[in-house]
């Protein structure tokens, strides 16, 4: 499996460059603190873009959480914890958890697909296929597992999958089978957890993004675009898929649906941000030519458009960048 080019030296003194003359046309330098919690499947994306970051803006100290997207929301709305940016593995999150309260708008700006990874000393690695895969996983010496659906959108996608993979493969109870199948030793808070697993033989095979697969070096099952979540053309197919998750608050006994979706990206500086200049800029540097090529460098599928979701408006130098829905 092939790495994505790393990032050069040639593209980082263009940016610098670019800064430089940003700074002569006499923006103010950003500087302070910056606190960004992230995805899980962002923790690489989003350090390479902080890193940049801060070279561009040597004053600016960045800070990065990785978790689930869900559990992300929750450090808001359980904790009180509020970052300057907070970037989610599936837009539909801010609007079900954060909107009005704590955010009122979101940029989307990445996409990504659902995998099944696996190493070479995986059982059945020889014959698994997007085909096959369910009989591979239901072979009772087969070890898999997902993340979990209540902190991580990679978790109830692939309780998605499953439900589309029944319909798509005409296979009463298949996604029943499935979700039977996996030992609860197995389900944990992010897909990245997961990824060590399969690299060290502990897991067969995992459920992860194509984004992961590129960047990890592990092998990975293409999956019929008809149930890998990475298709917009799809979009009604998907949305017969549904999971009802714990909302807001665990405790509180409340609940939101997610209906399958193309998966999409989005990011959110929160409302009371601590260092609301430091996270506009970043934001603006993640929805960049510069900021766009970092991220297909590492694994993901920047939109075309960006577009502005949610009832409100970003700061107004954000909203040139942005295409509203």
């Amino acid at each position: 499996m092939r790495h994505p080019p790393r990032f050069t030296s040639l593209l980082l003194a263009g940016c610098l460059s670019l800064a430089g003359a940003t700074i002569a046309r006499g923006q103010a330098p950003v500087r302070g603190p910056l606190v960004v919690f992230n995805a899980g499947s962002l923790a690489l994306p989003f350090n390479r873009l902080l890193n940049t970051f801060a070279s561009l803006h040597p004053e600016v100290v960045p800070a990065q959480e990785n978790s689930g997207s869900l559990e992300a929301a929750r450090k808001l709305t359980e904790l009180g914890k509020i970052p300057d940016v907070l970037g989610v593995a599936d837009y539909g999150v801010i609007p079900a958890l954060l909107v009005p309260r704590h955010a009122d708008w979101y940029a989307t700006f990445a996409a990504n697909a659902m995998v099944l990874v696996y190493t070479a000393q995986s059982i059945g690695a020889g014959e698994v296929n997007g085909t096959n895969w369910p009989d591979i996983l239901l072979r009772p010496d087969v070890r898999w597992g997902h993340a979990d659906p209540a902190l991580d959108p990679n978790g109830y996608r692939t309780l998605m999958v499953f439900q589309l993979a029944e319909r798509h493969y005409r296979r009463p109870g298949l996604a029943a089978r499935l979700d039977a199948a996996i030992p609860p030793r197995y389900i944990r808070p992010k897909e990245s957890d997961l990824t060590a697993l399969v690299q060290v033989g502990e897991l067969d095979y995992a459920w992860s993004y194509l984004s992961i697969a590129r960047t990890s070096g592990l092998l990975h099952v293409d999956l019929p675009r008809e149930i890998d979540l990475s298709d917009p053309v799809r979009a009604g197919e998907y949305a017969h898929a549904r999971v009802r998750l714990p909302g807001a608050s665990r405790t509180a006994g409340d609940s939101v649906e997610f209906r399958g979706d193309p998966i999409v990206y989005a990011l959110t500086i929160p409302k009371g941000a601590p260092h609301p200049a430091a996270a506009e800029a970043f934001v603006a540097f993640v929805l960049s030519a510069d900021g766009r090529r970092i991220l297909a460098e590492t694994g993901l599928t920047p939109l075309a458009t960006p577009r502005l979701g949610g009832p409100g408006q970003p700061p107004l130098s954000l909203r040139r960048l942005l295409t509203t829905e």
